[in-house]
């Protein structure tokens, strides 16, 4: 059982529970609320239209307070429709918001050494959906405040409550905030914010509030003025996430902040919103990342669905993106019976393209409960016509209601949320990423043993009990062409450079001098530190660039010792996609090969599973003893790992997942797991330790 998730959930119910009990007891008065010159006149609600629920609760919670003359705070609150991140036109370009931000913008509100010795202040990056939404969110209410006829607004978000003693801290922090900004009040006060780990820088500090110059996460309350409003309006566009944005705001207008948050988020509900620098703190080692669950699947008993057959398998990948495990069908197959299709849909949620017999298209026309849908100019959706199919039923989904790049009708369909992904391109279809591979002909898992528990998600089909295959025959696969890439690793170049920082599950923190290049390569030095933070230090390096496929080796000396794990492998974020070779320091008589697929286009924010898929591959050798060539061979539909030039293990699609499909770095790092599980426990006597690579080569 995950205590932590389920100590999240039992504050969440203690909290809900408490907040039920308290709902009939009036909050008291804040005199700061009112119609009145001077007074905050209007309460902004930022909701989402699937979100009715989130706008009752808030309206309860203001409904305890009074302004100063006795009326409720409801009188004054109205709602403010939020941005859904889920509707492709609400967050598409706009002038108001620019996506593309620095890594340095985080820095200057969060100041952090781990992540400005990882990366540049001119590091772009990109806003997620959801991010841009909020911040749209923000700058609609703003232009509502700007045209209103309240001099002062407070704006709130759905997820809020008043946290004990807010009617007195918001009335003290309003009168103390008048008193410096006479005439006209403030432009900018902050009722609830997040202090940057602690690093908010605080001017002019007094019982009731503080001037911030900089540090505050977070927009859940805060009162703007109608020329506060036109000043951010002018401002504009918002550059990077709005709460970040606003810190470069302080200044111009005379932000002022409470000592303390009367407005506090929520606990008790869950959020779906997606931070765009969160892989950047992670590959830093500042936050480790949890699993999350996967999306919730409709009720059916399966689906069947048929493409017009284009150049790419979009469709096949949008109902991955929705959680379903998706068997896509080139063509060639043979017809599938009923009972086939029974089976089959025991382990694939949807079925693409499949080539159906007669008694399986009866089957499913007697059906309700099998999802029956055609892309627009499918041409199988005629022939299905013809056998009595009719497209009213509440089963089917045709062209004529859905144009084939929507999320809305195909998820209302499959009753299912919708994602904040943009509905996907996806792969070509000639690479059969979702292609079922399992039984073609050919070298199969090599001289295999057990590699641990495999992940639970949709994109990892369970392992039946012949995987991995059988052990594969001695084969070459030495290349023919010259090398793109080649790196003896003797000295630091910018093609292949050293990395400072780390990952979730690693109890190292990379920096770049655990990188020394000699004569024999590059050794890669792990030891214990002392200076705080994560208790080792160590070496890592990536190419400058990604690869679409390709041949990608090294001779490799593992590190010996226990607790150790020495990596080769090609890695992605946004989605997570991973090929891997690890040689750990307990056992290095064995390799350690892993897939990790996580389904979307280039940017999409999925990264559900945490074990991957991996195999132990007997090695016939001390893989710690001496350097030995290793070989990942990554083709479209097809991974193959060689050792020495000897074919030891393969994975085809759904080999039990899809095969990575985008464009990934090649890595190569020596660290060490927090779980013992993998490795085993470290041993600090025996540090420090080290891991050899030379003669680095890249074929595409």
């Amino acid at each position: 059982m995950n205590l932590k998730k389920a100590g999240g959930l039992l504050r969440a119910l203690t909290f809900r529970v408490a907040r039920a009990a308290i709902r009939v007891v009036p909050g008291g008065r804040i005199g700061a609320f009112g119609d009145e010159p001077g007074k905050i006149g209007a309460i902004l609600v930022v909701n989402l239209d699937r979100q009715p629920r989130r706008l009752r609760r808030t309206m309860r919670e203001l409904l305890r307070f009074r302004t100063h003359d006795g009326r409720p705070l409801t009188s004054l609150a109205g709602r403010m429709r939020a941005i859904d991140a889920r509707n492709g036109r609400d967050v598409a370009a706009t002038a108001d918001v620019d996506p593309l931000y620095r890594l340095g913008d985080q820095m200057f509100v969060q100041p952090d050494a781990a992540l400005a010795d990882c990366f540049g202040p001119d590091e772009r990056v990109t806003m997620t959906r959801q991010e841009v939404a909020v911040g749209r969110s923000h700058v609609e209410a703003w232009k509502g405040i700007a045209e209103g006829s309240s001099e002062h607004v407070l704006i709130v978000e759905d997820d809020i409550w008043l946290m004990p003693g807010a009617a007195a801290a918001i009335d003290a922090g309003w009168k103390a905030a008048w008193r410096r900004c006479n005439p006209g009040g403030p432009n900018l006060l902050y009722l609830s914010y997040s202090d940057a780990g602690g690093t908010a820088t605080r001017m002019d500090v007094c019982e009731a509030l503080f001037r911030p110059e900089r540090g505050l996460w977070f927009l859940s309350g805060y009162i703007l003025s109608r020329q506060g409003a036109r000043l951010l309006l002018r401002a504009m566009p918002v550059n990077g996430p709005v709460d970040m944005w606003m810190n470069y705001r302080f200044a111009e207008l005379g932000a002022l902040a409470l000592s303390a948050p009367a407005i506090g988020q929520r606990p008790d509900g869950a959020s779906d919103n997606s931070y765009s620098v969160l892989p950047y703190l992670a590959r830093a080692g500042i936050v480790d990342a949890d699993a999350v669950e996967v999306p919730r699947r409709g009720a059916t008993d399966g689906m069947l669905a048929w493409t017009a057959r284009g150049e790419r398998d979009g469709l096949a990948m949008a109902l991955s993106i929705l959680g379903l495990r998706v068997r896509t069908f080139a063509g060639e197959e043979p017809p599938i019976d009923a009972h086939e299709l029974r089976t089959l849909l025991e382990t694939w949620d949807a079925l693409v393209d499949p080539p159906l017999s007669r008694s399986a298209w009866d089957r499913i026309r007697r059906s309700r409960r099998v999802k029956v849908l055609f892309e627009p100019e499918a041409p199988v959706e005629a022939g299905w016509r013809a056998l009595g199919g009719r497209p009213s039923d509440p089963n089917v989904l045709t062209g004529s209601r859905w144009d084939g790049t929507s999320w809305r009708p195909l998820c209302d369909f499959l009753g299912v949320d919708e994602p904040a992904e943009s509905f996907p391109h996806g792969p070509l279809r000639a690479w059969r990423t979702f292609h079922d591979e399992r039984g073609a002909k050919g070298p199969g898992g090599g001289r295999a043993g057990s590699g641990g528990a495999i992940d639970d998600s949709p994109w990892v089909v369970p392992l039946s009990g012949d995987w991995p295959a059988a052990p594969c025959g001695i084969r070459s696969l030495q290349p023919v062409e010259s090398p793109l890439v080649t790196a003896p690793m003797t000295s630091a170049t910018a093609i292949v450079a050293a990395e400072a920082g780390s990952f979730p599950g690693n109890l190292a923190a990379f920096t770049r001098e655990r990188v020394v290049h000699g004569p024999d390569g590059a050794e890669l030095i792990l030891s214990a530190s002392d200076d705080g933070g994560r208790p080792y230090r160590s070496g890592a390096f990536a190419s400058a660039r990604s690869f679409t496929h390709g041949r990608f080796q090294a001779e490799i000396r593992a590190a010996r010792g226990p607790g150790l794990v020495t990596g080769f492998f090609l890695h992605r974020h946004g989605p997570r996609q991973e090929i891997d070779i690890e040689l750990t320091g307990d056992d290095p008589s064995r390799m350690l090969t892993n897939v990790y697929f996580n389904p979307g286009d280039e940017g999409a924010g999925l990264s559900y599973g945490y074990r991957g898929a991996p195999c132990r591959i007997e090695l016939g050798f001390d893989a710690a003893e001496d350097f030995h060539l290793y070989t990942i061979d990554w083709r479209p539909g097809c991974i193959s790992w060689s050792v020495d030039d000897v074919l030891v293990h393969q994975r085809r699609s759904w080999e039990p997942t899809p095969v990575p499909h985008l464009p990934m770095r090649l890595h190569g790092n020596l660290w060490a797991p927090r779980s013992n599980e993998l490795a085993g426990r470290i041993d600090k006597c025996a540090l420090p330790s080290s891991a050899g690579f030379r003669n680095l080569a890249i074929w595409i």
